[in-house]
């Protein structure tokens, strides 16, 4: 039993539940716990600092996921447990009688999970768990990409830009940073595949990568566009539903439009993935250097970003 004080008093009999705690609430009761611990685990220390226990690896997860949510750095994530009161409970803490966990704690738990690839296991784990409850089905496939940047300054330590981030253009516009390419379900919009790349590899060349081996519909922008592709697919069976690119010999007919628009209103679905993770999640820039480690915090968002999407039928 943790000592009640005055402070979690007031909190319990305040008049008002917050957005922050009622968010909170959902995610604490869709998230298959049991599964993600159990693939972490074997992975954890047994012993901390000078032979003392390590801090619960159920509290250290949740302040990993809470990272996520809310777009905190290691520094901010530690002040967030002293101040705020909702968090300190999602994980598991109480100011009077528990220690929280320093930025060093915080650091070495998610390097941790990078360095055992337990993210993207995570990922699936996640996808798993939606499957077995039939909201991520099979069949069809969306493709669809988005940028995130990267700090294009060169005023550091090493006076130059990430090396392993690249530089795209995009209509009249110039971007710098990385690219995440996703495959998801046509059915729910639900992502199950995900690949990681510098801004400028084109979003044709990680396609093969997204699509399912039992797929039998594809549904993707113009920049998907490729006839020796289409003509494979059509072989194979595979409906082709990427949107047709008009060009100055072949401007596109009245029927080429309505097949655009039906198409259209079919992948738009997609972009509620990116919606998530950029509003919601508000990750919009690369807290990393390399590849790698973006690639490991983008794909435990998008097995959050699936949780929060399915959030409902995962609760009804």
């Amino acid at each position: 039993m943790k000592q009640t004080t005055f402070a979690s008093l007031a909190f319990e009999r305040k008049k008002k539940q917050t957005r922050r705690e009622r968010f909170l609430g959902v995610m604490e009761k869709v998230v298959p716990w049991a599964a993600l611990l159990a693939a972490i685990a074997p992975h954890y220390p047994t012993t901390g600092r000078r032979g003392r226990p390590p801090m619960p690896l159920a509290t250290m997860l949740r302040i990993f996921f809470m990272q996520q949510w809310y777009t905190l750095s290691d520094r901010a994530m530690e002040d967030a447990l002293y101040e705020i009161e909702s968090m300190r409970r999602f994980a598991g803490l109480a100011l009077t009688d528990d220690a929280m966990p320093d930025e060093t704690t915080i650091l070495k738990f998610r390097h941790l999970l990078e360095k055992h690839g337990l993210t993207g296991q995570m990922m699936n784990i996640i996808n798993d768990t939606l499957e077995e409850r039939g909201l991520l089905l099979k069949g069809g496939t969306m493709v669809d990409a988005t940028i995130i940047h990267a700090p294009p300054s060169t005023k550091n330590r090493d006076k130059q830009r990430d090396p392993e981030m690249h530089q795209t253009k995009k209509g009249n516009q110039w971007y710098f940073g990385m690219k995440i390419h996703v495959g998801a379900d046509v059915n729910s919009g639900l992502v199950h595949t995900v690949s990681v790349t510098p801004a400028n590899a084109s979003d044709i060349s990680q396609l093969p990568e997204l699509v399912r081996e039992d797929d039998r519909a594809l549904f993707g922008d113009k920049g998907y566009v490729n006839n020796q592709l289409k003509r494979l697919a059509r072989k194979a069976g595979l409906f082709w539903g990427v949107s047709l690119k008009a060009s100055k010999a072949h401007p596109l007919t009245e029927a080429d439009k309505r097949f655009n628009h039906k198409m259209s209103s079919i992948r738009a679905r997609v972009e509620h993935v990116f919606r998530v993770i950029k509003r919601q999640f508000g990750y919009t820039k690369v807290r990393y250097k390399g590849i790698a480690k973006n690639a490991a915090q983008v794909f435990s968002l998008i097995g959050l970003t699936n949780l929060y999407l399915a959030r409902r039928a995962l609760m009804s």
